[in-house]
């Protein structure tokens, strides 16, 4: 079994956030936003080799591919998935998950997110893996800096090992009282979207929790077919998934959720202010 930590890019969006400079033709991921990376180009540089990384899977659609491709350069051993509709995360995580071993441990990025601390977010990524490895799925527990209302949040429950903790509440964007307050019981972190687990840990749980589509997905990666590094899932299969993120299918629903607190000098860069 590979020790390598598979990174699975997810790489959409609509273009609306950043609007007028990002737009749904060339969204946020696409952009050099901070530096002169793109944030989809620094999202793979942080997730190469040297740190322990595997060969990345890139799942996006259609629209994006030209923007995948070109940035994306020389890296062979990369593999992109190509979505033949947008169907949020859950199924987006699936198809990656169905192209690899089962043992293999997957760390899960959005690609238009920018994280200032490489370094830390390797050794997030180490013990998160490390926890996934024993079958939790686990998901990065941003330190709450300030009381966000746009934002998920996780609440910590009992240590698992040096480095993780059980979630004991997945909780839904605070008012700001609430968030305020979130921030003074100092047990709350940010819910960032970024996850690990083995594929067989995750597969198990979307089946168990989602399996309409867990079978819709399956149908599409086995109907599906490969076109050099391309690989398109079938069309017509993939067209029965329900949308559906994968905190609200899967992390939300199992009974081993964990999560790795990370203070990497993290945004999502949602909005003018925040960039």
């Amino acid at each position: 079994m590979s020790e390598a930590i598979i990174p699975v890019i997810l790489c959409g969006g609509s273009g609306t956030r950043l609007w007028p400079r990002s737009r749904a033709a060339k969204p946020k991921p696409f952009l050099p936003l901070v530096g002169d990376s793109t944030l989809f180009e620094a999202t793979i540089a942080r997730c190469g080799a040297q740190a322990g990384f595997g060969p990345p899977i890139v799942v996006t659609g259609r629209a994006h591919l030209d923007h995948v491709e070109a940035q994306l350069g020389g890296m062979a051993e990369a593999s992109i998935i190509v979505e033949p509709a947008a169907k949020n995360t859950a199924a987006a995580i699936a198809l990656a998950a169905l192209r690899l071993p089962e043992d293999a441990v997957m760390l899960v990025c959005p690609s238009d997110h920018h994280i200032a601390d490489c370094d830390a977010f390797t050794g997030a990524a180490r013990a998160a893996a490390a926890l996934a490895r024993e079958g939790w799925l686990v998901s990065f527990g941003i330190e709450a800096k300030a009381p966000e209302t746009g934002f998920g949040y996780l609440r910590r429950g009992e240590s698992i090992g040096d480095f993780g903790f059980r979630v004991a509440q997945f909780v839904e964007k605070p008012d700001f009282e609430r968030a305020k307050a979130f921030l003074a019981e100092g047990v709350y972190a940010w819910n960032g979207g970024i996850f690990a687990f083995r594929v067989k840990d995750f597969l198990e749980e979307l089946a168990a929790h989602r399996p309409a589509i867990a079978q819709a997905v399956g149908a599409s990666v086995a109907q599906g077919r490969e076109a050099d590094r391309r690989f398109h899932p079938d069309a017509a299969a993939f067209d029965r998934v329900e949308g559906e993120s994968v905190d609200y299918a899967v992390m939300e629903n199992t009974a081993r959720a964990a999560m790795v607190p990370a203070d990497m000098g993290w945004s999502d860069i949602g909005n003018w202010p925040a960039l």
